[in-house]
């Protein structure tokens, strides 16, 4: 029967991978039409622009190891050590850090690379997983184990409140996020590679694009707040105007883009965190992703490891 892998996003094909590693029949579903979850891009001519992650850290020597092998293939660069911080619209000193890596095909080529072999069936939609008496079942067919790598509340629709994976998503809140990608004719604003902004009403993390894909373009991205979000659930592309206005004040961009994109988020991060790195119960139904720890790429990609070493030794692999 094997696994079956419910997401296709870093945490459950790093799941995957590992379990196809140590010798497990593994099937990833995912409903989208291509993996990458929430490391997404738009492109606009051909050119992608991340529109959900804007970089990842390393602070983990496991995950440090994968990064190294994206490295050497090309796949990421070190960007920067040192954002920009706003409070409100005032620009106060620059904030050094680790260092953020970026991919110059956007961070989904991660995703793809990972998924690699994996058997992985886009465009499937499933409705429900139940626990059952001779493993779980997935629409009604049974498994030796199921992965749910997704937010709570995707995952919580799915699963039986009553089951211990569907008691651990109860109830657990995520916030939305709006993406703005805004191209330009000319790099009309003050280097910077990306800006945290602080007690701002509609914006609160602006990235050059260009800077951190490395081909220069001018192309900047904004992350809005989560009641600007939640304003224009319904209308996402509602928000562009008051997004556009708020980023060209803060960067003093004196022209208007000439195309803008916005995309929706509505679980766009876990509102807390846990102490856990996932859960697995006796009745084979795990759950891994970034809701499993502090949220971050780092913590996705190990979740979904972990869960698949744990999944792994129970089946004798």
């Amino acid at each position: 029967m094997g696994v079956i892998v419910i997401g296709a996003g870093i945490a459950g094909v790093s799941c995957a991978a590992e379990l196809a590693a140590r010798g497990v029949d593994v099937t990833v579903y995912e409903r989208a039409r291509a993996a990458g979850g929430r490391l997404a891009v738009h492109r606009h001519e051909g050119r992608p622009a991340d529109i959900g992650a804007a970089y990842f850290t390393v602070s983990d020597d496991r995950f440090a190891a994968r990064v190294r092998r994206w490295a050497d293939d090309g796949l990421v660069r070190e960007w920067t050590d040192t954002l920009a911080v706003f409070d409100g619209t005032t620009r106060g000193d620059d904030t050094p850090g680790p260092v953020r890596f970026a991919a110059p095909a956007g961070l989904r080529s991660l995703v793809t690379a990972t998924a690699g072999e994996l058997d992985l069936r886009t465009g499937r939609t499933v409705e429900r997983v139940r626990p059952g008496p001779d493993g779980p079942t997935v629409d009604g067919a049974r498994a030796d184990a199921v992965v749910l790598a997704m937010p709570d509340p995707q995952a919580a629709r799915l699963l039986d409140p009553d089951t211990p994976a569907g008691a651990a998503v109860a109830g657990r809140e995520w916030n939305p996020v709006l993406a703005l990608t805004a191209g330009f004719a000319r790099r009309d604003w003050p280097r910077l590679p990306a800006a945290f902004v602080n007690d701002h009403p509609v914006l609160t993390l602006v990235a050059d694009d260009g800077d951190r894909r490395g081909d220069d373009a001018p192309v900047l991205v904004a992350h809005s707040t989560g009641d600007l979000a939640r304003t224009h659930d319904a209308d996402p592309g509602g928000a562009a105007p008051a997004m556009t206005a708020a980023l060209r004040e803060l960067l003093g961009v004196t022209d208007e883009p000439g195309w803008t994109h916005v995309h929706r988020w509505r679980l766009a991060a876990p509102a807390g965190t846990r102490d856990e790195t996932f859960h697995l119960d006796d009745d084979g139904i795990g759950l891994a992703g970034d809701g499993w720890g502090r949220s971050r790429v780092q913590t996705a990609w190990l979740s979904g490891l972990e869960l698949a070493g744990a999944l792994a030794d129970r089946l004798g692999r």
